[in-house]
């Protein structure tokens, strides 16, 4: 009877107790469970596919984190400049930045070969590099030891070359002044047509064109025409190089403060919005083209064997650039066969 009486004490204590742990250690669970986490997303861009992914990828996380996360999305560089969005994600004070990967060259020079021109020809070819198994292994991977953290990339849309004069043939390149990124695997194949590579921003084309600075300029029509590029140029050469990817990248420090669950949600949203946009980044694309020619402009295609030499002078040439440097060629090795096996 003492020993049932005893043990009746002991579970009564034992069970207070828990009762009581319970109740120092629930506010807590509460307040980790009820914690919310700002995401800065940044991007320059405005109504392109980029925005698109933006705008979808921060509504999936709202709903999918219960309104743990709270994504605010910055279009149009509202938080600085590129080189500044750059720094900000890997420092923290911007938790997601989508980009072309090539603006990320200073993190890691293997960054741009996603700008090769003469990789891939079509949008579809590209979406199917972009979700290439390794390749995004590679590319997602790229800045893990800079504060970033890769989730996502897609083919944001095909480049195209805009100028004074038309281009209608690949001798009309020669003696031209073509504005490209400040990357050898743009200067060297534009080179390689008898061009003069001239390295400038974006928001500098328009009024270098007008001032005769340059007589055209490597870009995208999901540029040309929202941005009413037209008002310096009529002629748009659909030359499809180089393909212009997107990646995006979260701040590590960030991702990893994140409880378990949160930091799948952020990956597999990523993931899931990459998948998606293929469509819609072709709708965007159809949709500038028709909105280039409705506003006076003309779209120009080179003849089918000169766009052939076109793709060959610039892989070749590309490749050669590759080669100088080592690593920098293994991942271009790993981009050009996956883009070879996704024809």
């Amino acid at each position: 009877m003492r020993n049932a009486r005893n043990g009746f004490v002991v579970q009564a204590l034992t069970g207070c107790c828990a009762l009581a742990l319970a109740a120092t250690l629930s506010p807590i669970a509460a307040s980790a469970q009820g914690k919310t986490y700002t995401m800065k997303i940044s991007l320059p861009t405005l109504n392109d596919p980029s925005y698109v992914f933006a705008k979808n990828y921060a509504a999936a996380l709202e709903k999918d984190s219960g309104g743990r996360i709270k994504p605010q999305v910055f279009p149009l560089s509202q938080l600085g400049s590129i080189p500044r969005q750059i720094e900000g994600t890997q420092f923290g004070s911007i938790q997601c930045a989508i980009l072309p990967p090539e603006f990320f060259v200073g993190v890691d020079n293997r960054f741009e070969v996603m700008a090769a021109p003469g990789l891939v020809g079509s949008l579809a070819q590209g979406q199917r590099v972009a979700a290439d198994p390794a390749v995004l292994k590679l590319m997602l991977s790229l800045g893990a030891n800079k504060g970033l953290h890769g989730i996502a990339m897609f083919m944001n849309a095909p480049s195209s070359v805009i100028a004074k004069t038309p281009i209608r043939h690949l001798a009309d390149f020669k003696g031209k002044k073509i504005r490209v990124l400040a990357s050898p695997f743009q200067t060297a194949p534009i080179a390689k047509l008898g061009a003069t590579p001239v390295a400038m921003t974006l928001a500098d084309v328009v009024p270098a064109m007008q001032q005769g600075t340059i007589d055209g300029a490597v870009g995208g029509i999901v540029v040309w025409t929202p941005m009413h590029f037209n008002d310096a140029a009529k002629y748009v050469t659909e030359t499809g190089q180089p393909a212009v990817f997107v990646i995006a990248e979260v701040n590590k420090t960030w991702y990893e403060s994140l409880p378990a669950d949160l930091q799948k949600i952020v990956d597999a949203d990523a993931a899931a919005q990459q998948k998606a946009i293929g469509p819609i980044a072709d709708d965007i694309v159809g949709k500038a083209r028709k909105g280039w020619t409705a506003n006076g402009g003309e779209l120009i295609n080179l003849p089918a064997a000169e766009q052939a030499q076109l793709m060959t002078t610039f892989s070749d040439t590309v490749a050669a650039v590759a080669k100088e440097k080592p690593a920098l060629y293994d991942a271009y090795k790993v981009v050009s066969d996956a883009a070879k096996r996704v024809q």
